[in-house]
């Protein structure tokens, strides 16, 4: 068993090798980003990557807080689903209305890759092979799409 502070610094360490693997890569317009912290720069959609002992996962999440808003942007998400899969090149799992860690209600598109355990070193390769061009194929998108959400 792991302390709750081993545990705080192997999961630090694997974001800062993340950070530190991805910091080449330039964004959709060329430029610098912080892939693990990437920022939309839309309130309450945001693109997050977990990495846990279980699994490891990416998504767009939609943290409004009027759950009518919610849907609203998830539909809107919906009518760019095909330019969403064409970046992706794969389908993910759509989700109305769940709860996050800490209780709640959001709504989600996401990919999970299962199996992995970001506490095993070994496998942060596997992860970092996920979440790698995913994160960047949500950029790629992200740069297409984004106009259509800053009014909400």
């Amino acid at each position: 068993m792991y302390t709750r502070a081993e545990l705080s610094k192997i999961r630090t360490e694997f974001w800062i090798a993340f950070g530190q693997y991805m910091k080449p890569v330039p964004n959709a317009y060329g430029r610098r980003t912080n892939w693990p912290n990437y920022k939309t720069g839309v309130k309450d959609v945001y693109f997050r990557m977990r990495a846990e002992r279980e699994f490891a996962s990416i998504g767009i999440e939609l943290g409004h807080a009027d759950l009518e808003m919610q849907e609203l942007v998830l539909d809107q998400f919906g009518q760019l689903k095909k330019i969403l899969e064409g970046c992706l090149k794969e389908q993910w799992t759509w989700k109305l209305h769940v709860e996050n860690e800490m209780g709640q209600p959001i709504s989600k598109i996401e990919c999970v890759l299962e199996g992995v355990n970001v506490l095993d070193s070994n496998d942060w390769p596997k992860i970092i092979s996920f979440l790698k061009p995913r994160i960047i194929a949500l950029d790629a998108f992200w740069d297409q799409v984004k106009p259509g959400f800053e009014d909400f």
